[in-house]
């Protein structure tokens, strides 16, 4: 059974997050806080976490940042009422996966975690399938029907981080982010060059297309 430590120190809202998950099968452990966290973490297994970031002893922020600088990588998902675009550039940059701003829908709260814990288990694999292709992340290379494609670094992880989103627009600077690193001086037009070179290796794939979407970005439509 999924494993997931909810952390927060409203009290009311900590006991309705655990029962809606409860009742979607999930098996739910509380903290209060981070230190508290912390502790459960050491003697428990835990598949993700919902976590706070306002909260006494060791906060949210904290509390993700040991987790990564202890190479742990299970996902986690923000809920706070801290709203700022800066707010949320820390979260991210401290290493969580996702952020939802209080007053949640519980019910889109479900879908994230679901979400989540599915791209969970593609990292674990570190593959990706779509109908008879297979991008191995370890080894850049995508299979198909006994071929092989060896691709560059950039090219490879540009597009399997859009196939691991399918449907999901992401601009050039996202991917630009993500993929060259925040602090590269490369122009994100780049991202423009690398797309076009994926289109051309793969314009005989009928398993997926990467679609451009005027003014906003690239996405990945899986066809099967």
């Amino acid at each position: 059974m999924i494993t997931i430590l909810v952390v927060e120190d409203n009290e009311t809202l900590r006991q309705l997050i655990c029962t809606v998950l409860g009742k979607h099968g999930y098996r739910v452990l509380a903290a209060e806080d981070g230190q508290s966290a912390l502790d459960i973490l050491e003697a428990e297994y835990i598949d993700l976490i919902i976590s706070d970031i306002m909260m006494p002893q060791v906060d949210g922020y904290e509390l993700i940042e040991h987790l990564r600088q202890s190479n742990n990588n299970l996902p986690v998902l923000i809920i706070t009422a801290k709203d700022s675009f800066q707010d949320k550039q820390k979260g991210f940059l401290v290493g969580t996966d996702d952020y939802m701003v209080k007053p949640i829908d519980i019910n889109e709260m479900v879908l994230r975690v679901g979400a989540l814990l599915r791209r969970a288990q593609i990292v674990n694999e570190r593959k990706l399938t779509v109908g008879g292709v297979t991008l191995d992340y370890d080894s850049v290379t995508v299979y198909r029907d006994g071929e092989n494609t060896v691709l560059p670094q950039k090219e490879f992880f540009l597009l399997y981080k859009l196939i691991a989103y399918p449907n999901k627009i992401f601009t050039r600077q996202q991917l630009m982010d993500e993929i060259w690193g925040m602090d590269t001086e490369t122009d994100a037009r780049t991202v423009d060059v690398h797309i076009n070179r994926l289109r051309e290796r793969f314009r005989e794939y009928t398993e997926f297309e990467i679609v451009t979407v005027r003014g906003l970005g690239y996405k990945a439509v899986k066809h099967i």
